[in-house]
């Protein structure tokens, strides 16, 4: 009961931060996580050079690249149309959607969300009345209340459905959908995140170089962020893993890629470029500072 109290009183007091001064809120989520003052001035690790972006970067490519459907069609121009999860609508409001053209099994997702999906694995079962009071809510959602993630806000909400990719045809037994998630500085990709056997509350996840050697020196497990219970070899698409997100990152200090290998098959999930909004907790001192040297600015994403 005391716990929960504070929590309600933490959040409260987040809210109204977020209210009256967005960088107030970002340095009092850092030292709530961290228990250390954000620095600023001189941001060194990934975590303060991700805050730091948010204020003083020029982040107007970020709110189409951040838009979970706007970001197929740069995928598009980039020429890796062949990565796309094959999309089934995309709906202004939740009284558009046509919930009898859709298919037996589809994924939904808000386009300016975290964390929202909405995975139906047979329609005959689906509460169509409970989803659409979900996404009504998730429509109204502002990033920025949150975590000061700014450039969400300027995305125009709407509501996608995407093919269900099947976790049951992965070349590793996974709970779900395996996250090849890579960290890419300027078109020269870095490290990849590995996160698996998802719960509501939990994954696991790792840390593996470009060759593919596992660094579980890098990561520590916290509440939400638990080891690999196993080594995972190398995806058959490791190769093109590593060209996508070089060709997606160019022209950005830093973005992590988001990609999934189903039957042997590679596809995209999204452009991240506030990563935990610059609160990962999960991962070491030392890895969070190479990460950190590998984001050098670029000067046309410097506000002047």
């Amino acid at each position: 009961m005391i716990a929960t109290i504070k929590h309600i009183v933490r959040d409260t007091l987040f809210w109204v931060l977020a209210k009256v001064s967005p960088r107030a809120l970002v340095k009092a989520k850092y030292y709530y996580t961290f228990r250390k003052r954000l620095n600023f001035d001189c941001p060194q690790n990934i975590n303060e050079k991700i805050n730091w972006m948010k204020f003083h970067a020029d982040t107007s490519r970020w709110v189409d690249l951040a838009d979970k459907y706007k970001v197929r069609e740069f995928v598009k121009e980039k020429g890796l149309e062949d990565i796309l999860v094959p999309l089934y609508g995309k709906w202004d409001a939740v009284e558009q959607i046509d919930w009898e053209a859709l298919p037996a099994q589809f994924v939904m997702k808000t386009n300016h969300g975290s964390g929202d999906v909405y995975i139906c694995h047979d329609k005959t079962q689906l509460d169509v009345a409970s989803c659409s009071r979900y996404f009504k809510k998730q429509l109204r959602r502002k990033q920025s209340d949150f975590n000061a993630e700014r450039h969400y806000d300027k995305i125009v909400p709407c509501i996608i459905a995407e093919q269900l990719l099947d976790s049951r045809k992965q070349a590793v037994s996974s709970t779900s959908l395996i996250d090849y998630k890579i960290w890419t500085f300027n078109g020269v990709p870095a490290y990849i995140i590995v996160c698996m056997n998802r719960t509501e509350h939990t994954c696991e996840f790792g840390v593996f170089d470009t060759e593919w050697n596992y660094h579980p020196e890098f990561t520590l497990q916290t509440e939400h962020a638990l080891p690999l219970s196993q080594v995972l070899p190398s995806p058959s698409t490791l190769p093109r893993m590593l060209d996508v997100a070089a060709r997606l990152s160019e022209g950005f200090s830093q973005v992590r890629i988001d990609l999934y290998e189903v039957e042997g098959k590679l596809y995209f999930g999204e452009m991240t470029f506030t990563a935990a909004s610059g609160l990962m907790n999960h991962y070491s001192d030392e890895f969070l500072q190479i990460l950190g040297d590998k984001c050098v600015f670029i000067p046309q994403e410097i506000l002047s």
